[in-house]
């Protein structure tokens, strides 16, 4: 069965999933004042378990129970840099999946704990191989032990960019009333970039992607494509524009964005709406930076100190 935005309404009647989505659109009065333009921030923080990630774990699950691969006690298994993984844990919560996350060691201590509070196992891996040393542990127990996990892979999971198509990209069209003329995230899965794009460009939206100019950075959950495993749903067509934004200047903005707009954000955050200020620079619009999550779960790192 195909999933569908009603399918989806239907399965989480009644429950705190009916809560993911519909998250507010705000306007960047300050960091956008001189601009010819506008820019406005979407705020994935207020999803139940706090980030973007619970629109793609909501409709992974679901596309799981209805291809029928989580019968027999099945366990969800993701790798992940720490969101999804929140938010897998939420959803199997609810929906009465046990879930078992591969993170690498260096993934902030507030999101290890939110996974664990949910009630997911949790497996490290190496935090010098990254994201895509959690990946590679993933399949590899995926493969070990077929009967014992349903891998839901948001690497290469169609209902992961599908749920961004039929939700995210709705509504930023319906909250600017057509007005958006451009649109900003990172790319991390990809998810996110190739279901709006999919939403909007149809419309005239100029899709930009962006993503860490280093190898090496500190944008957790962004990918530096060239030197990252690939997300098999990516497609660079999909985008009008890629931006490369280094690390610094974005967590910059990230301060800026508390202290000067009241958003409290992660450092993707802080990098989205830096792509999104250097975009509008040159194309005057109604730019909207999905900011993916909020700074509560960095508390303990070095963006705060």
């Amino acid at each position: 069965m195909s999933l569908t935005a009603e399918l989806v309404r239907t399965r989480v009647r009644g429950t705190i999933l009916e809560r993911v989505g519909d998250t507010p659109l705000v306007p960047l009065r300050a960091i956008a004042a001189d601009l010819p333009g506008e820019i406005w921030a979407k705020l994935e923080s207020f999803n139940p378990a706090g980030s973007v990630k619970d629109r793609a774990a909501l409709w992974m699950t679901v596309a799981a129970e209805e291809g029928g691969r989580l019968r027999g006690g099945r366990r969800i298994l993701d790798a992940t840099s720490g969101n999804t993984g929140v938010a897998l844990a939420m959803v199997g919560a609810v929906r009465g999946h046990a879930v078992e996350i591969v993170m690498p060691d260096k993934v902030s201590i507030e999101r290890r704990r939110m996974a664990a509070a949910f009630g997911a196992t949790i497996r490290l891996t190496d935090p010098l191989e990254g994201t895509d040393g959690a990946i590679r542990e993933a399949r590899r127990l995926a493969a070990e032990e077929s009967a014992r996990y349903a891998y839901v892979d948001q690497y290469s999971n169609p209902a992961n960019p599908l749920a961004h198509e039929l939700t995210t990209g709705p509504e930023i069209w319906a909250q600017t009333e057509g007005r958006v003329t451009h649109f900003v995230a990172g790319v991390g899965t990809s998810g996110t970039v190739m279901g709006v794009s999919a939403a909007l460009r149809p419309r005239g939206v100029r899709i930009v992607a962006a993503q860490p100019a280093e190898p090496l950075h500190g944008l957790e959950g962004w990918k530096h494509m060239p030197t990252a495993i690939r997300p098999p749903i990516w497609d660079e067509d999909a985008a009008d524009v890629h931006l490369m934004i280094p690390t610094e200047p974005a967590l910059e903005m990230t301060h800026r964005l508390a202290r000067e707009e009241g958003i409290f954000s992660g450092p993707s955050g802080g990098a989205a709406v830096l792509a999104a200020l250097r975009l509008a620079q040159s194309e005057p619009g109604l730019v909207v930076a999905l900011i993916a999550d909020g700074g509560e779960r960095y508390l303990s790192t070095a963006l705060w100190e």
